[in-house]
């Protein structure tokens, strides 16, 4: 058997299936938006929690990434623009909140995990604009 098969390719090709996993990919990122947006004051103790001072206006800037982020990737156009803000948000975690080479023992392993799930996501944003690109291409 060569290449892919029908029934897996009719999933593949379907624009609904492609949104839903669009839907998915960006899932951290709209849910955690939502949380902070709900709750300002707790989005604000995470800031700080992080160091990330001043808090407050580094928490709406998060909000302001992550929400509209994410509805580009979903909705497709111009999700190139989406995907790559929260790219480069995910990897500007790594340093600020996930510095594994400043820790030591079990938190320097479980940081430095998160940073390579940080890195793998970003290929998965990458793909998610690829995949809405194309099907922009097949209306």
């Amino acid at each position: 058997m060569t290449g892919t098969p029908r029934p897996i390719a009719a999933i593949l090709d379907n624009r609904a299936f492609g949104v839903l996993m669009r839907i998915v990919i960006t899932l951290p990122y709209w849910a955690s938006g939502l949380v902070k947006l709900l709750d300002f004051n707790g989005a604000q103790a995470e800031m700080a929690m992080f160091n990330l001072q001043p808090a407050a206006p580094i928490a709406i800037a998060v909000i302001i990434t992550q929400l509209p982020g994410a509805a580009l990737v979903i909705h497709g156009r111009h999700a190139w623009l989406g995907a790559g803000a929260l790219a480069v948000f995910t990897l500007l975690t790594i340093p600020f909140v996930h510095s594994f080479w400043a820790k030591t023992g079990p938190e320097a392993v479980a940081s430095m995990h998160v940073a390579v799930e940080h890195i793998g996501m970003c290929g998965g944003l990458a793909l998610a604009a690829i995949q809405a690109h194309w099907a922009r291409l097949r209306r």
